[in-house]
């Protein structure tokens, strides 16, 4: 069994769909000569030819906008944002076409939009965001955040598959830090079906609900907390939309104590979002506050130590656990 990375995850569900689906293409800034910005698409070029596999100008406004009419046409885009904090320029594309499309006239509009987020890598304001809440709250996109190298693909595949946009962020800490055994992905027909959240530990003192890389925080502070008869429940969303909140509900309605974690900042964003839901449909099974643990509300800071203040880590989560388990 050969050990598989989450990025070359991602690299397989694209290759895979490309070879399953001649009606998808790819196309991005240096996508094809260069191979991407982090060599997730080396190789792809030579393989499937430059009618599929297609450079663009530095012009994200633009080829969002090739890649809706390349989707009204019958193929399936990928497209690349080289960091995902510039998909801000493609606001308007993805916001007021894309995702009305369905609603407006009926036509789906089966494109993947997918790029690196996040922060923990050095990479500054401009490199390291978390811009989902503004995708989570247009109605007509979907919006994926895998944690794990086997939901990297298999939630890949169904992006792909899916008629409608899906906005697919991968984190850019994972690419290479995180891995599985080849035999832990399956076939290459093993979907994740969008909207599916997972219970990675059972729990019954306290349940955290998180995605993206914060999921090993969690679990890195439900090892230290276990120590102390602190038992953390986590819950993976994986999908932000649709959000699976049966889940959520059922291990609240059972175990009474929520915390939320995630690395996008405070105000406006998912934690406040589930809070709202756990609060509407639960509160009766609340023993206690409903906990946030976020980035604060600044851009993401360059400088080391005071973007590993900004970054939620395990210690914010045991330090909070331990309030809530007072209650």
């Amino acid at each position: 069994m050969t050990e598989v990375t989450y990025l070359e995850a991602i690299r397989q569900a694209m290759w895979e769909e490309m070879e399953r689906d001649p009606c998808v293409i790819l196309l991005g800034e240096d996508v094809g000569l260069y191979g991407g910005a982090f060599k997730v698409t080396a190789g792809f070029l030579e393989r499937f030819g430059k009618d599929r596999i297609i450079d663009t100008p530095i012009s994200e406004e633009g080829y969002t906008g090739v890649a809706i009419g390349a989707a009204f046409n019958g193929l399936r885009p990928i497209v690349e944002f080289q960091f995902i904090d510039f998909i801000a320029n493609a606001f308007n594309m993805i916001t007021n076409f894309a995702a009305k499309s369905r609603y407006r006239w009926g036509a789906g509009v089966p494109i993947v939009m997918r790029g690196p987020s996040g922060g923990g890598v050095r990479a500054g304001p401009f490199h390291s965001q978390n811009p989902e809440m503004h995708y989570v709250h247009t109605p007509g996109i979907k919006v994926v955040a895998p944690a794990t190298v086997a939901d990297a693909r298999g939630l890949m595949k169904a992006a792909i598959r899916d008629e409608d946009p899906v906005l697919y962020l991968e984190h850019k800490k994972l690419y290479r830090h995180v891995k599985a055994s080849s035999a832990e992905l399956g076939s290459q027909e093993d979907v994740v079906p969008i909207g599916k959240a997972i219970v990675r530990r059972r729990g019954e003192g306290i349940v955290v609900v998180t995605y993206s890389a914060m999921l090993y925080v969690a679990l890195e502070a439900a090892e230290i907390l276990a120590k102390e008869g602190i038992e953390l429940e986590v819950i993976d969303l994986r999908s932000l939309v649709p959000l699976d909140k049966e889940c959520i509900l059922e291990s609240v309605r059972r175990v009474n104590k929520l915390m939320v974690l995630h690395e996008d900042t405070r105000t406006g964003g998912m934690a406040g979002e589930i809070a709202a839901i756990v609060a509407e449909e639960a509160f009766d099974d609340l023993d206690g506050p409903i906990v946030r643990v976020t980035a604060p509300d600044t851009p993401v800071p360059y400088a080391a130590a005071l973007e590993d203040a900004f970054i939620p880590r395990a210690e914010d989560v045991v330090r909070a656990a331990r309030r809530l388990a007072a209650y």
